[in-house]
């Protein structure tokens, strides 16, 4: 008897262990993992603010002063651009370290200056080319962008110029089917510039407002691809002499790598905006601040998310306090 009544116990143990796990292990089947996701991410706060959290509590001293160009560099702003930060808020002459978070804060929003960082849409249609190398969040970016146009009451058409990645124009027309907007596209292989041109043409002729162009990832150091590159804006300039918006797409995540991609791309194509992605992940972000002291070339969009909305027009101040977060 008591055996049979331990067999049982055992029996029931192992049903009810397996109800728990299979539980806590089916996903939510409305969740496709095969297609875009267009859910809302959370938005990172830097690591710079936690770093600096405990920095700020302290008397000010030369562990002080080395502790905050430590957590500068640590964040991706880069050794020259730290110091040339930490000489400015050292010559503000702060008594406290609340006045010196202050001064930090106020030297880091006056280092992206007063620059235009409006998205140009002179010409009938608005044309918006989209550069960056392989896994920038280029492809996601251009969705977004024909989300926030298509929001404001604006036709887009998205030429698929990546025509050298496989299933490349079919992932841009997922995303066209879940956001609501019409793709061009050329066979595998086919030449990018042919593909824009085509894109361009019936843009025109459906009168649409805005035509972003999607082109295919490239190694910066590859002077081929970034030849070929060069063709496609040269194509869709042809007409009017130069395109509205060339936007260099850069992986937030990648730290000073940013830096070398984006004088590529400037030198190639004249890049006239940078959008910073994935700031809502493992970003430290303060490479968000060495991209425009070093190049000039203007932040205008940082996305932070997976989300039709999770496209930002960049605002230095709310950069700034969410790069300091509560110190």
């Amino acid at each position: 008897m008591n055996l049979f009544l331990l067999a049982v116990l055992v029996v029931v143990a192992v049903v009810v262990g397996w109800l728990v796990f299979r539980r806590g292990s089916v996903s939510d089947p409305s969740i496709r993992r095969d297609a875009p996701t267009l859910g809302q991410a959370p938005v990172s706060r830097s690591g710079l603010g936690t770093r600096l959290g405990g920095l700020f509590g302290r008397a000010i001293d030369p562990m002080f002063w080395d502790s905050l160009e430590e957590a500068l560099i640590a964040a991706d702003v880069g050794v020259a651009t730290a110091s040339s930060i930490m000489e400015q808020v050292r010559r503000d002459d702060p008594a406290t370290p609340q006045e010196a978070r202050v001064a930090l804060r106020q030297i880091l929003i006056a280092g992206f200056g007063a620059i235009d960082r409006s998205l140009a849409s002179g010409g009938q249609p608005a044309i918006v080319v989209m550069v960056g190398v392989n896994g920038s969040g280029k492809t996601t970016t251009v969705a977004k962008l024909a989300a926030w146009h298509l929001a404001g009451g604006r036709s887009v058409l998205v030429g698929a110029a990546d025509t050298f990645r496989a299933a490349a124009a079919e992932q841009m027309i997922a995303w066209g089917d879940r956001v609501g907007f019409d793709v061009v596209r050329g066979a595998d292989g086919a030449d990018p510039a042919a593909v824009a041109f085509d894109a361009l043409s019936a843009a025109q002729a459906r009168g649409v407002d805005v035509l972003i162009v999607d082109t295919a990832g490239r190694l910066h150091s590859k002077q081929n691809l970034m030849d070929e590159l060069a063709k496609v804006v040269r194509v869709l300039s042809r007409d009017r002499g130069s395109v509205d918006e060339v936007l260099l797409v850069l992986d937030g995540s990648i730290g000073q790598n940013s830096i070398s991609q984006a004088r590529a791309f400037t030198a190639t194509v004249g890049v006239t905006g940078i959008v910073i992605t994935k700031l809502d992940g493992s970003a430290k972000g303060g490479v968000v601040l060495a991209v425009e002291r070093e190049l000039g070339t203007p932040l205008k969009l940082v996305g932070i998310g997976e989300g039709p909305n999770d496209l930002l027009h960049f605002d230095p101040a709310e950069f700034v306090d969410d790069l300091l977060g509560e110190v």
